[in-house]
Formats: structure tokens, C-alpha cells, sequence
């Protein structure tokens, strides 16, 4: 965490509609600098929207919020090349190599050619890959993607990364492999901004926020949150919040 006063995300009464729907209803958060912040919600809570404005993709309909010191609605290109992104979806191209794909998101997010090399290296080596670099992607584990993906999405040192279930259909034992790196990025002061279905996740996270019908219901520690809802289960303070939902779809 870091002590002075800036926060690496600042939300208030964020809102984004779409003709008669009300996707965010005034969202208010901060996220601090090097922080793991889980994002939750069911499907439909508005959790996607919310993101796609942080990242600088969609501009808010009303409020205002900050990422990484940058003005959501001014700044969007500023915001852009100060964050990570990874998404379960899409994160890499399946039929370039492990070494072409590190090239050509290294060049996207503007590293130069002595950078990118360096940067190169240590991330085959750190992930064990020196033997597999000229591998084509489609053909890697599933668990071995996600992690060359998340590294992938942070070669730049972003100040934030955000991360849009990163492990959904991952083994546990490659999930919680996973998370070791995040921790080290967290560590290195780049915050974390996730979203997951999986509750036991929600447990590595510093704080988290559950998103209901597009507003925020519960923000806190993963303890605070159990204390409050009396119960020791994440799943249980999800499901006592989420059953009330009356959204089906994001």
C-alpha cells in the first residue's frame, strides 16, 4: 500500500445508462495503490460496464472517477497506456509463439527494442519456458496460457492491471499458482483490479465489493464481510446478497 494520499482508482457516484436502463446506478469506491480489489457480482450486476469505463473504453454517463490520476471522461488514452488488461476470453493469439506473442503486446504497450528483449527473457525464464518460446500458444495447457497471458498484460509495469476472470475453467492447483503472481505484482506495487466467480479467490483479496442490480451492496475485507454477514463463507455473503438480484445478464 502506499501512504500518501493518491489512490490508484477513485470512484464517485459513477453511473452509466443505456436509453431507460441503468447499468451502473452511482458506484463510489477508491482502490488503493497496490491493492488486490475484487470486483464481484453476479451476471447482470454491471460489473463489465463498470470496468469498460475504468479502462477508458466507454465514458461514464455521469459521476466521476480517476484511474491511475487519469480523468475518465478527458484522459482515456493517458488511462490506456497506464493499465494492464486480461480477460479469460481473450488474452493472446493462439497461432503466433510464445516469444511473438511477448513481441507484439511488449511493442502495443510501447516498449522499445531494448526493453522489450529484456523483458523477454525474464519472463520466459521466470515463468520456466526456454524450452517451449518458439511453441504456438494453441498448443500450451489451458493453466500455462492464463499465466503467460497475465504476464503478457503487466511486461509494461503498468500502475494498474485489471483482470476479468482470469482463471475461469482453471484447475485449483494452476489458479492458486495464478494468484502466487499476482501477489509478486502486487508486491511490485502494481494494483490489482479482478473480478471472479470464484469465492475462494475472493478470500486472497485485500478488500472486495459485490455489485447488485448495477449498485454496490457490500465493500470490505473478506473477514469484515464474514463478520457482517455472520458466517465463515464467502459463497454464503455472496449468495445472501446476490439471491435478491432481479438482473440475469450483463
Amino acid at each position: 500500500m502506499n501512504a500518501t494520499n493518491q489512490k490508484a482508482i477513485s470512484c464517485h457516484e459513477l453511473s452509466k445508462q443505456f436509453g431507460d436502463f441503468v447499468a451502473v446506478n452511482k458506484i463510489s469506491f477508491d482502490v488503493e495503490i497496490g491493492e488486490i480489489f475484487g470486483f464481484l457480482g453476479a451476471n447482470g450486476a454491471g460489473k463489465t460496464t463498470a470496468m469498460r469505463m475504468l479502462c477508458g473504453l466507454s465514458f461514464p454517463t455521469s459521476g466521476q472517477a480517476t484511474v491511475a490520476g487519469f480523468d475518465v471522461y478527458k484522459q482515456q488514452e493517458s488511462i490506456k497506456k497506464n493499465i494492464g488488461y486480461m480477460s479469460q476470453k481473450f488474452s493472446l493469439y493462439e497461432n503466433l509463439s510464445i516469444l511473438e506473442n511477448i513481441e507484439f503486446f511488449g511493442g502495443v504497450y510501447g516498449l522499445s527494442d531494448k526493453d522489450l528483449k529484456t523483458k523477454s527473457d525474464e519472463l520466459v525464464s521466470t515463468l520456466g519456458l526456454e524450452h517451449e518460446a518458439k511453441k504456438m500458444v494453441g498448443s500450451l495447457p489451458l493453466g500455462w496460457k492464463q499465466k503467460l497471458a497475465f504476464s503478457v498484460a503487466i511486461i509494461h509495469e503498468p500502475k494498474i492491471v485489471f483482470l476479468d476472470e482470469p482463471t475461469g475453467g482453471v484447475d485449483p492447483v494452476t489458479r492458486r499458482q495464478f494468484w502466487d503472481l499476482i501477489y509478486d505484482a502486487s508486491d511490485r506495487g502494481i494494483t490489482i483490479f479482478v473480478t471472479t466467480h470464484y469465492m475462494d479467490e475472493a478470500e486472497y483479496c485485500n478488500r472486495i465489493s459485490i455489485m447488485v442490480d448495477g449498485k454496490i451492496d457490500a465493500l470490505d475485507s473478506p473477514g469484515n464481510l464474514k463478520k457482517q454477514f455472520a458466517t465463515d463463507s464467502m459463497d454464503d455473503v455472496f449468495y445472501q446478497l446476490a439471491r435478491g438480484a432481479k438482473r440475469s445478464a450483463d
